[in-house]
């Protein structure tokens, strides 16, 4: 028979975190889900195969507890889903060093932390493993009036990271991918027009959470796929439209 897969999510306490979680056990995957407040939401209650983890994910010291609550609780770590994100729009001038701070801490130490700690894990298993990171497709296809320079340093940051540690670990057979949504029907969004929003893509579509969690599962699982970008963003990667 074989073993039940332990996937850790980060930012799952709503929108596209909170849709992987519940694809995740409805697969039948352990799955401990991690957010700043958790547990004090009404999203998710503990389980035999799902824990709930507070906290910063860009402290190192609560990337630590996350994986040591996988490894106590349900003996291993086979995946990792960097889905904890921070995205806002302004001109370039206005951004300010607050603002890029709390980009780096969220996008880039929040992915930077967990993944060592889950990376020395794997290793000790020697089973190989999965880390999926999520970025966007306007790293490297920006849209005119989508004023978001700074954010794209901290999510171009995952894009190249993640490459790099697919060549680095390779040959211990830890796969390193990105999924880049476009727009995804989201809170993120709830504030924004949402014909303005159709207008973001060829396909005119808004990707659903279940579009995300997908493409996600497909990358954790798929065994000879690593240093790959999967773009779920209506075909707006491919050029002007």
């Amino acid at each position: 028979m074989e073993k039940i897969k332990t996937v850790i999510i980060t930012g799952a306490s709503q929108g596209i975190g909170a849709g992987l979680v519940k694809n995740f056990i409805d697969r039948g995957y352990n799955v401990v889900a991690t957010s700043r407040s958790i547990s004090q939401r009404d999203t998710f209650k503990p389980s035999e195969r799902l824990a709930l983890v507070d906290g910063d994910i860009g402290e190192e010291a609560t990337a630590k507890k996350v994986t040591e609550v996988a490894i106590e609780k349900f003996g291993a770590i086979h995946a990792l889903v960097n889905n904890a994100g921070m995205f806002f729009v302004k001109p370039f001038i206005d951004y300010t060093q607050e603002d890029f701070k709390a980009l780096v801490s969220t996008n880039l130490e929040g992915y930077i932390y967990i993944t060592q700690h889950v990376v020395r894990q794997m290793l000790k298993q020697k089973s190989g493993g999965s880390v999926v990171g999520i970025t966007t497709s306007l790293v490297s296809h920006p849209i005119a009036g989508m004023t978001v320079s700074i954010p794209m340093v901290t999510k171009g940051g995952i894009d190249a990271i993640s490459r790099n540690l697919a060549i680095e670990y390779a040959k211990e057979g830890i796969r390193f991918n990105n999924v880049a949504p476009g727009i995804v029907d989201t809170p993120l969004h709830e504030k924004n027009p949402k014909d303005f929003l159709l207008t973001l893509s060829p396909l005119g579509l808004i990707s659903d959470v279940q579009d995300i969690a997908n493409a996600v599962v497909y990358l954790t699982e798929a065994k000879t796929v690593t240093g790959e970008v999967l773009h779920v963003d209506g075909g707006a990667h491919s050029g002007k439209w």
